[in-house]
């Protein structure tokens, strides 16, 4: 049994967090059902499903479409916004990821589908959510992690802020927290017998994770500032350094004790008392020490490599992390142990590599059950299972409403 098994969810999403979203609730048994326009996207390979079975092996290792069937359907056609009509009814879950008015212009939104289905649990993924003076405005994650003071604090004091890649809006604030409200409606709707309209912004999202810098702000005024905080790398006890072989190490001293085991181990308890405080949380202490202690631990750990350091510290118990480069990452024995690379078999390509399913599950563990398919792969299924007969399916498919 998987977790999620029997619910029906129509992906009108399109984009890589709409697709990381579904992917995630397809891998615990949700049946998924991505509904794109019959022609290719120039973004295949992202979100939308590639076309053409020359595009097979792109489609197979594309994790964020797994478990997941594709139709075809042209909803700007009557006849293609009856057949999602249709479908609309069958289901449980609608996610869509257009602009704020798109999907009413295309007459498939919330208040339409809620009347023909009314225990239908829909969400919306925007970048600034549905009002709002911004909600019109275009944008990706870098836009939203901006406005949403994000990437004002990524990097180091006094340089232009670092882009984080698109993990933080798109990824955490959108499909994560789109994941959640999706489980959250689906619930309610076991209470209520009805279900609700879910709006999640990509900067909502993204604001919402800066939550431990905002009680200080609230609090006392106090602005956290690029590089100066204590989860920044501004201190020696929580941060990044070169090793004898060109790598780096990352050590997480937060604790006292861990930072004065490592003081020990480098004959230097005289650095322990220079330690996390609450006073240097949100803003950096003017202290020459801290320089001092940060320039003996740079030479210090060029006198080995990575992979010593990392034996020596994890066997003080002192945290530590090698960082890796991607081919690394998939070799490392933790990785290998908690299966997050997994080997998924193709009839014709063999075993498919992809990452592995979490968060996991010790009665209802989620599985990979199909391999992403390739646009339209699955229209005629599809429309089969509404009552459609295969000459009426090659007459859509003339007429351009289906593919």
């Amino acid at each position: 049994m998987l977790a999620l098994e029997g619910i029906k969810i129509l992906d009108l999403s399109g984009l890589v967090p709409g697709a990381f979203c579904t992917m995630i609730l397809g891998d615990f048994g949700a049946e998924v059902i991505k509904v794109e326009m019959p022609t290719p996207s120039p973004l295949a390979g992202g979100g939308p499903s590639p076309k053409g079975e020359e595009r097979r092996a792109e489609a197979a290792y594309f994790a964020y479409n797994r478990n997941k069937k594709s139709i075809g359907l042209n909803l700007r056609s009557d006849k293609g916004r009856e057949i999602f009509y249709r479908l609309a009814q069958q289901a449980d879950v609608i996610i869509e990821g257009y602009r704020p008015g798109v999907v009413k212009r295309l007459g498939v939104d919330y208040e339409t589908i809620s009347k023909l289905n009314p225990k239908i649990v829909y969400c919306s993924l925007s970048g600034y959510g549905q009002d709002g003076p911004y909600c019109n405005f275009s944008g990706h994650d870098i836009n939203y992690i901006s406005l949403a003071g994000v990437l004002g604090l990524m990097g180091p004091p006094g340089a232009t802020p670092a882009v984080p890649m698109n993990l933080i809006a798109d990824l955490a604030g959108a499909s994560l927290y789109g994941v959640i409200g999706i489980l959250m409606g689906l619930l309610a709707r076991n209470k209520t017998d009805k279900g609700q309209y879910i709006d999640v912004a990509y900067m909502d999202g993204a604001l919402s994770l800066l939550g431990e810098f905002t009680v200080a702000y609230f609090l006392a005024g106090l602005v956290a500032k690029r590089g100066e905080t204590a989860l920044h790398g501004a201190y020696p006890y929580y941060g990044v350094y070169e090793t004898k072989d060109g790598k780096y190490v990352t050590i997480g001293c937060i604790e006292p004790h861990f930072w004065k085991s490592l003081c020990e181990l480098f004959g230097r308890e005289d650095y322990a008392p220079y330690h996390f405080s609450v006073t240097h949380t949100i803003n950096k202490l003017q202290d020459k020490k801290w320089d001092e202690i940060r320039s003996f631990l740079e030479q210090a750990f060029l006198t080995k490599t990575r992979d010593e350091w990392f034996e020596l510290l994890t066997e003080k118990d002192i945290p530590v992390g090698k960082v890796y480069t991607l081919d690394e990452v998939f070799s490392d024995p933790q990785v290998i142990h908690r299966q997050m690379v997994i080997e998924v078999e193709h009839p014709t390509l063999g075993k498919v590599r992809q990452l592995g399913i979490v968060p996991r599950l010790s009665d209802t563990p989620g599985k990979v059950r199909s391999l992403s398919p390739l646009l339209g792969e699955h229209t005629d299924e599809v429309l089969a299972s509404l009552g459609y007969r295969k000459g009426e399916i090659d007459k859509l498919r003339k007429e351009g409403v289906v593919g």
